[in-house]
C-alpha cells in the first residue's frame, strides 16, 4: 500500500469518527476533541501491540490479524507475560480482554457502553507508569477517561459506543507502524485540525510545519547524541517533535511543561505516535513561569538543556501572578523585568517576555541553543524590557541570528512574526539577520483565514542561506556584536542592507537636457498651484459674504 493510500485511510477514519460525534450531538461540543483523540489512540495503541507481537513471537509473522489475535488468546498466562516483557517500552501492554476484537464481539450485550468504558480506563490504568502526563503535584494523568459520559441521553449510550467500534475494527493501521516523522506530523495536524481554534493558556495547540521544520534543520545542522529538548510552553509539542526528529529520537530525551490541560493531552498523543514514549514522564501540566517543575539532580534549582525551542504566548493576562513574579524569588530568572499591568486591557500584557527571560535563563551556559517565536516589534524596540533582553544577548555573546518571517504565517493571527536564534557557543562568531518577510505564497484557509504558505523551495533557500552565514542581497546579511551595538541594538536586518544607487553614465548634454525638463515641469507645476489657490481664494470671498 502506497503512503498516500495510507493517508487517505487514516484521515477517513478520522473524519468518521467525527461524523459519529455528530450523529450523537456531540459535534462541536467542548468534548469532541477528547472523543476523537482518545479513540485515535486506542485504535493505535491496539494495532501497534498486534504488529510488535509479530516482531517478538517468529510464528505470528506471517499471520493475519485475526490469526494473531486468536493465537494471543490461546495462550497460557504465563506465555503471554513472557511476551509482554519482550516488548519494546514504546508499546503499550494489553489484557486478552482489551483488544478491539473482544469488543466488536460482544456490541450487541446490554450495557455495552459500560465493557467499553471500562475497557479504556483499565487500560490506563495497566500502563499508567509509562504512559500519563504529571501535574504540578505530582499526580499523573491517565490516558483514557469514560467516554460514553459525553452521551447525555442514557438509551443512546450503547449506540454511540457500538458506531464507534464498528469503525475501529473494519480499518487496520498495520502499514502505518513503517512510517516516520512526516506522516504522523501531517496525521497529526489533520486529526486536531478542527480543535485549534480554542486556543490554550499558554500555546497554540500546532506551529505550523514549515516553521517547526526550518527551526529543527537551523539548530542542528550535525549530529548530536544524548542530549535534552526543553519546551516551556510547549502546547502540542510540534517544535519539540520536529527537533527530536531531526536529532534522532533515540538521541535526545524531550521535557515540556505548558498550563493547557488539552495542550498536554495533544502532546501526549503527539509523542505517542513519535516513538517518543521514552519522554512522557518529563510532560508536566503546570504554570511554568511560577511553578517550574524540571529540576537539576541537586533539586537546588532550575534544569539547564541542551536544546530549547518555544512558540510562546505573546500577550495574555497574567495580572494574578505579576506581582509575585516581580519579586525577589524570581528576580535572577527574570533579569530584565517584569511587564506593568496595563490600565485597560490586561490582556495585551507581553508574556512572551518572561518566557524569553525564562528560556535564557534555562540555557545551558556552555553549549545551550534556542528558538524561539518573537513579535518581529521586539526586534527593535528602543527602550523596555525588549532592549535589555536584546542587550543580554549580545553582552553575553549568545545571539547566532533572526528570521524575520512573512506576515500571516500563523492563519490565526496577523502578528508579524521572528523567530530568535541564541547560541551559547557563538561568543566570537557572526550574526546572521535575514528577512523572509517577502517570501511565501497568500492563500485562504477554510475560506476565511488568509495564510502565508513557504513552497519547499522557500524553505530550503532559508535554511541553506541561514547555516551557511553568508549574506545574500535583500535577503541576509552577516554582522558581528559590534555591528549591532553601533546600530542601538537592531536587531532587524533591513537596517543593515546596503542603500545602493543605480549610477547611468550620461554626457553633459544628456545631464543639462534631463536639468531643463526638470524645472519645466517644476515651473508648470509651480504656475498650476497658484491658479488652483487663486481659485480657493475666490470660492472662499464667496462663501464668507454669503
Amino acid at each position: 500500500m502506497q503512503m498516500s493510500d495510507i493517508t487517505i485511510q487514516t484521515k477517513n477514519m478520522i473524519d468518521d469518527l467525527k461524523a459519529i460525534c455528530t450523529n450523537f450531538g456531540l459535534g462541536n461540543a467542548s468534548s469532541e476533541y477528547k472523543i476523537i483523540t482518545e479513540v485515535f489512540l486506542y485504535k493505535f495503541l491496539n494495532d501497534k501491540f498486534i504488529y510488535e507481537a509479530r516482531q517478538v513471537v517468529p510464528q505470528f509473522s506471517n499471520m493475519t490479524t485475526a490469526e494473531v489475535e486468536a493465537a494471543m488468546v490461546e495462550m497460557s498466562e504465563d506465555d503471554y507475560e513472557l511476551m509482554l516483557m519482550d516488548f519494546g517500552g514504546s508499546t503499550a501492554k494489553l489484557k486478552k480482554n482489551h483488544y478491539i476484537s473482544y469488543l466488536f464481539n460482544r456490541k450487541n450485550q446490554d450495557d455495552f457502553h459500560k465493557l467499553f468504558d471500562d475497557t479504556l480506563i483499565d487500560i490506563a490504568n495497566f500502563n499508567i507508569e509509562i504512559f500519563s502526563v504529571q501535574t504540578g503535584g505530582q499526580s499523573k494523568i491517565r490516558l483514557f477517561d469514560a467516554l460514553s459520559q459525553y452521551v447525555i441521553e442514557q438509551e443512546k449510550k450503547d449506540n454511540f459506543c457500538r458506531a464507534i467500534i464498528d469503525k475501529l475494527a473494519n480499518c487496520s493501521f498495520d502499514k502505518v507502524f513503517s512510517q516516520k516523522y512526516d506522516f504522523f506530523a501531517t496525521i497529526f495536524e489533520y486529526l486536531i485540525k478542527d480543535y485549534n481554534k480554542d486556543f490554550g493558556k499558554y500555546a497554540e495547540y500546532y506551529t505550523p510545519h514549515a516553521i517547526a521544520s526550518i527551526i529543527a534543520k537551523i539548530m542542528v545542522p550535525n549530529k548530536v547524541q544524548n542530549v535534552t529538548v526543553y519546551d516551556p510552553a510547549a502546547g502540542s509539542g510540534t517544535l519539540v517533535l520536529a527537533l527530536a526528529h531531526e536529532i534522532g529520537e533515540s538521541n535526545c530525551t524531550i521535557y515540556t511543561q505548558d498550563i493547557s490541560q488539552k495542550s498536554n493531552e495533544f502532546l501526549r498523543l503527539n509523542l505517542i505516535l513519535n516513538n517518543l514514549v521514552h519522554s512522557l514522564p518529563n510532560v508536566v501540566h503546570e504554570d511554568t513561569l511560577l511553578n517550574p517543575r524540571h529540576l537539576n539532580e541537586r533539586k537546588d534549582g532550575l534544569m539547564t538543556f541542551d536544546y530549547i525551542v518555544s512558540n510562546p504566548p505573546f500577550n495574555m493576562d497574567f495580572s494574578d501572578s505579576r506581582d509575585a513574579l516581580a519579586g525577589e524569588k524570581y528576580q535572577k530568572r527574570f533579569f530584565a523585568g517584569v511587564p506593568n499591568i496595563p490600565n485597560k486591557d490586561k490582556s495585551s500584557m507581553a508574556i512572551y517576555l518572561m518566557f524569553l527571560q525564562h528560556i535564557i535563563y534555562s540555557l545551558d551556559e556552555k553549549m545551550g541553543k534556542a528558538a524561539v517565536v518573537v513579535p518581529t516589534g521586539f526586534l527593535t524596540a528602543g527602550s523596555g524590557i525588549q532592549k535589555k533582553i536584546r542587550e543580554h544577548l549580545i553582552k553575553e555573546r549568545m545571539l547566532r541570528g533572526v528570521i524575520s518571517m512573512p506576515s500571516n504565517i500563523f492563519a490565526n493571527t496577523s502578528t508579524n512574526v521572528s523567530i530568535l536564534f541564541i547560541d551559547c557557543e557563538n561568543k566570537e562568531g557572526k550574526v546572521v539577520l535575514m528577512d523572509a518577510s517577502k517570501m511565501g505564497t497568500k492563500i485562504k484557509e477554510d475560506g476565511k483565514n488568509q495564510k502565508t504558505v513557504l513552497s519547499a523551495d522557500e524553505i530550503s533557500t532559508i535554511i541553506d542561506t541561514f547555516n551557511s552565514a553568508k549574506s545574500v542581497e535583500d535577503l541576509c546579511v552577516v554582522v558581528d556584536y559590534k555591528d549591532i551595538e553601533d546600530k542601538k541594538l537592531s536587531f532587524s536586518a533591513g537596517q543593515y542592507f546596503d542603500v545602493k544607487i543605480e549610477y547611468v553614465e550620461i554626457t553633459q548634454e544628456e545631464f543639462c537636457e534631463k536639468m531643463n525638463g526638470f524645472k519645466a515641469r517644476l515651473k508648470s507645476m509651480f504656475d498650476e498651484g497658484r491658479v488652483l489657490e487663486d481659485e480657493i481664494k475666490k470660492q472662499l470671498g464667496r462663501v464668507y459674504y454669503e
